[in-house]
């Protein structure tokens, strides 16, 4: 009908994975970084591992592009020795993201590509996460950063504190480096023995349970769609090619 406003498109939510290890599952973003010129940002091209919540690399450019995406996962690929087939990629939909550029890298290492819907944010909440974690740290510059090194030295101490200071909470409180190099099972253990010893020591202060010190084995991506894991990889090629 002439002038009439066409329904609403029901966005499909994205296929659920999960890891079960690191190097398996990764989330990438940008971000705008302010800089002293009004309406002009820096880039913080970020990726983390979803199991370990590791950041497994970054960039910071002063323009967004598929080239300079491409250049970050392939550095992140030989750094992490991640094999052919080995690991999904979820990012938003960005032009960044789905450049031929960027498409070609990702198909020449191996690794699939995974999608947010257009316009739905929480698609992509542990990359969101990390952001607000990131602007919310006492350090952030509250105006502007001076040049693009001053943004990309801030940006490097903040990955050190995050990954090998920053105890994660959804990680039962180790940090991700600890998860991502395998140590969070011992070091969890550990935790448990000392906890049931106070309470035995102790029964009189413990009105419940001791605190669940178990290893978070799985880590879910869209959680609420039908489930898939990260393998076998030759599946979400098929399904996201």
């Amino acid at each position: 009908m002439h002038g009439a406003q066409r329904p609403p498109q029901a966005r499909t939510r994205p296929r659920a994975l999960w890891a079960t290890g690191p190097n398996q599952l990764f989330s990438r973003d940008i971000t705008y970084l302010p800089t002293r010129i009004k309406g002009v940002y820096f880039y913080l091209y970020l990726f983390m591992d979803l199991f370990s919540r590791k950041i497994v690399g970054w960039q910071i450019y002063e323009t967004e592009s598929s080239e300079l995406a491409g250049e970050v996962i392939r550095d992140i690929c030989e750094r992490e020795n991640i094999a052919p087939h080995q690991v999904v990629l979820h990012s938003d939909n960005g032009s960044p993201m789905k450049g031929s550029t960027m498409l070609a890298t990702l198909q020449a290492l191996g690794v699939a590509p995974s999608y947010s819907r257009p316009a739905v944010s929480n698609d992509n909440p542990f990359s969101e996460s990390l952001f607000k974690t990131l602007k919310y740290r006492p350090a952030y510059p509250r105006q502007a950063f001076e040049d693009l090194a001053a943004a990309r030295a801030w940006v490097s101490e903040f990955e050190r504190w995050y990954n090998h200071e920053h105890r994660h909470s959804a990680i039962r409180f180790v940090t991700p480096s600890q998860r991502h190099a395998g140590q969070d099972g011992a070091l969890l253990a550990g935790r448990a023995v000392v906890y049931e010893a106070a309470k035995a020591r102790r029964p009189e202060r413990w009105s419940g349970t001791v605190r669940d010190w178990s290893r978070v084995a799985v880590v879910d991506l869209n959680p609420e769609s039908t489930a898939s894991p990260c393998q076998p990889h030759s599946e979400v090629v098929r399904q996201v090619a």
